[in-house]
C-alpha cells in the first residue's frame, strides 16, 4: 500500500511551458543584474555554474551553500545580493507565472490525499531557494502547509537526478521505498527513484524527457488520469 506521495512540482503540479519559462526568467534576473550595475552575461553564466555546483553536490554542504561559493563567493557584498535576489522572487519572478498553466486537479489530487492521511512531500528539485518555491506553489493553487516536507536549496544537500537525494527524504521521514511513489514529468530526474526500489508515476502533460527514455517502462498518463486513479486508490 503507498502510504507516502512525494511529488514534483515544475511541469507536474504546476503545469508550464518549460522554453517559455525558462526565457521568462533569465531575461527578468538579466535585468535586475543590470539594475545591480552587475554584467549580466557574466552573472547568468555564474548562475549555470552554481546550478551545476548543486546538481553535481555531493553531501557535505547544503546547495544553497556550494551554489553561493560558485556563484558569488565575494562575501563582502554577498549578502546586499541575497537580499536583492529574494526581492526578485517576491516581486519581478511574478511575471514569469504567464508560462504556467495552473489546474485545480493539482489541488485536488492533494485534498484527497491528505483525505486519505497520507505523507505528502514536495519534492522538487532544490535548485531554487524557498521565497521562489513558495511562489511557484502559490500559482499552482498549493500551500506550504500541505506538505510534511518542502525540498529547498537551504535544506537539501543533492539534487536530482541523484539517488542520494531521494534516499535523504526516505531517511528524513523513515519513508520505506516500497510505501513510497514519486509522481513527476521527468523521465530521468523523477523516474530514477524506481532504482531505490520506491513506485513511480510519470506525468505526461507537460513531459520532459531529453534523453529519449522508454516511458513505457513506467506507469503514466496525464494529471487528469492520475486523479482518477488517486479516487479510486489505484496508486
Amino acid at each position: 500500500m503507498t502510504k507516502n506521495y512525494l511529488f514534483d512540482l515544475d511541469g507536474t503540479l504546476l503545469p508550464l511551458d518549460e522554453e517559455q519559462f525558462i526565457k521568462k526568467y533569465f531575461g527578468l534576473l538579466a535585468k535586475k543584474f543590470a539594475e545591480l550595475k552587475l554584467d549580466p552575461e557574466i552573472m547568468i553564466k555564474k548562475l549555470w555554474l552554481g546550478t551545476k555546483a548543486m546538481i553535481e553536490n555531493d553531501g557535505k554542504k547544503t546547495n544553497e551553500h556550494v551554489f553561493w561559493e560558485k556563484f558569488h563567493p565575494d562575501k563582502s557584498n554577498q549578502e546586499n545580493l541575497k537580499l536583492a535576489l529574494e526581492s526578485f522572487y517576491q516581486n519581478e519572478f511574478e511575471q514569469v507565472k504567464s508560462s504556467t498553466f495552473p489546474t485545480n486537479i493539482s489541488n485536488e489530487i492533494i485534498r484527497i490525499l491528505i483525505s486519505k492521511g497520507k505523507n505528502i512531500v514536495l519534492a522538487t528539485n532544490p535548485i531554487f531557494p524557498m521565497v521562489a518555491t513558495k511562489k511557484r506553489m502559490e500559482w499552482a493553487l498549493l500551500d506550504k502547509n500541505d506538505f510534511q516536507h518542502i525540498t529547498t536549496y537551504e535544506n537539501s544537500y543533492f539534487a536530482k537526478p541523484s539517488l542520494s537525494y531521494f534516499e535523504m527524504i526516505l531517511t528524513k521521514h523513515n519513508f520505506l521505498p516500497e510505501e513510497t511513489i514519486m509522481i513527476g514529468n521527468d523521465a530521468l530526474e523523477d523516474m530514477v527513484a524506481s532504482g531505490l526500489g520506491m513506485k513511480t508515476f510519470l506525468v505526461t502533460d507537460c513531459l520532459n524527457n531529453k534523453n529519449n527514455i522508454d516511458i513505457e517502462q513506467f506507469e503514466h498518463g496525464t494529471l487528469e488520469e492520475l486523479l482518477e486513479k488517486v479516487k479510486k486508490n489505484l496508486i
